[in-house]
């Protein structure tokens, strides 16, 4: 620290880093002015916010941990605590067990479009993953069976997936289809999306009727999407239709809202 007339500032440097357990961890610069009104806590969350759009914290970046952190600025650990909250709940860091704070990919901003979300992440430049969680016969239920046009009882087919973009978990995807629609595997689900896979057997989709809303989190989606229980999720409900008017698919899925986005385009009639 420095004195210079009344400003107390605390100053470190910047991109110095260390390998711990393999991973690279960043030390950003940082200043704060202990004569400023503007609380330290937003002070540095405000740098560490700047580092993060100017490119010097890349996503995926793991920063030190907050008693080195509060040590290096000579701030209080409950301090730093409170500026890493104001970014983890503006969506720009992330707290993983066992790993420690990263900063977070940039949000997904995807079209309001008949396409899928794996479509829509090659389009983007981003690696789609995907963990094929269920793949088999169900019994459709009462909405299942309206939206697919087959009797309430019919046996369909339910797959549940967890997309990823990297390593970071994006959205958990239930879809049901007419039960003799196609012949699916594990491994064409984990290599494909699902309207490749379609459209490779001659499915032309023209239409969907869809749904945008938000829910809380259950324990079982938290768990799966590394969030926590009750943190809002973007919801979206599909049916999509051939080009004979014949529904193809019914999907329900749940998004995390700090990191994905629908964007429309309005047009005045």
């Amino acid at each position: 620290m420095t004195l210079g007339g009344n400003k107390l500032s605390t100053r470190t440097a910047v991109r110095s880093s260390r390998t711990r357990g393999g991973r690279r961890v960043y030390r950003p610069r940082v200043a704060v002015d202990r004569t400023s009104p503007v609380p330290l806590y937003y002070q540095l969350a405000q740098q560490l916010e700047a580092a993060i759009r100017a490119g010097e914290l890349t996503p995926g970046t793991r920063l030190e941990n907050e008693v080195e952190l509060a040590d290096r600025c000579g701030l209080s650990r409950p301090t730093v605590r409170q500026a890493i909250q104001h970014l983890v709940d503006r969506g720009l860091l992330v707290r993983k067990r066992g790993v420690g704070t990263q900063v977070v990919q940039s949000e997904i901003r995807r079209p309001i479009e008949l396409t899928s979300l794996h479509d829509d992440l090659l389009a983007a430049g981003r690696e789609p993953r995907t963990s094929v969680l269920e793949l088999g016969p169900a019994t459709a239920d009462e909405r299942v069976a309206k939206e697919l046009g087959v009797p309430a009882g019919a046996e369909v087919v339910r797959i549940r997936r967890l997309r990823r973009t990297g390593d970071e978990p994006l959205a958990l995807l239930t879809n049901y289809l007419p039960r003799d629609l196609i012949a699916l595997t594990a491994d064409d689900l984990t290599e494909h999306g699902l309207y490749e896979l379609l459209r490779g057997t001659g499915v032309n989709l023209r239409i969907a009727n869809q749904t945008i809303g938000a829910r809380g989190a259950t324990a079982a989606e938290a768990r799966l999407l590394d969030e926590r229980r009750g943190v809002p999720l973007l919801t979206m409900t599909r049916t999509a239709y051939d080009d004979k008017g014949a529904a193809i698919e019914y999907g329900t899925h749940v998004y995390r809202a700090s990191r994905y986005s629908f964007a429309l385009t309005l047009v005045e009639r």
